[in-house]
């Protein structure tokens, strides 16, 4: 993924308002993020738990140039014990306790509008690109033993990925 600054970001969020996208918390270590390991950029609010923001790379509508699309999504309430594991559906990463959470995103236009949204289970800390590269190991989970290679598993992440955003859009 190519680095993206603060201007970028904000531009690109299709699910709220250009007054939410304006308000709401962008990390501050962009300059530190590790940009050639990540399939999307995600965070959480650190003032509003219950939030999330992810940012992808997006195909261009009409031949012009690639660009970004950002979504806001709400963390479901989670009462997990320590011994339940859970799946991401995007990366198929396994995590116990709360290292994966339902995801849903508002759909972008007048879907949206009427209170559609979609979900979707994916890392709690929207570390995906990181866990299939091995960059970063689950706390108290584990990546499964597979057969394809970290390149297949990162463009099945990002087909994943892909998949979800095309609902929310």
């Amino acid at each position: 993924m190519r680095p993206l600054n603060e201007t970028d970001i904000r531009a690109s969020f299709v699910n709220c308002s250009k007054g939410e996208a304006k308000r709401l918390a962008v990390p501050r270590d962009l300059a530190e993020r590790p940009w050639p390991d990540l399939d999307f950029l995600g965070w959480r609010d650190p003032g509003a738990l219950d939030r999330a923001y992810l940012v992808a790379p997006w195909p261009a509508t009409g031949g012009g140039e690639d660009g970004v699309v950002g979504v806001t999504l709400r963390l479901a309430a989670q009462q997990r014990g320590f011994l339940h594991r859970n799946m991401c559906s995007l990366c198929l990463t396994t995590h116990g306790g709360n290292g994966v959470s339902l995801m849903t995103g508002r759909r972008a236009g007048e879907a949206g509008r009427r209170g559609d949204s979609v979900g979707a289970y994916i890392c709690t800390d929207l570390a995906c690109s990181l866990y299939v590269r091995g960059r970063k190991t689950p706390d108290t989970g584990t990546r499964l033993k597979e057969t394809l290679t970290v390149e297949e598993q990162v463009e099945r992440t990002r087909d994943k990925l892909a998949g979800f955003l095309t609902r929310l859009l």
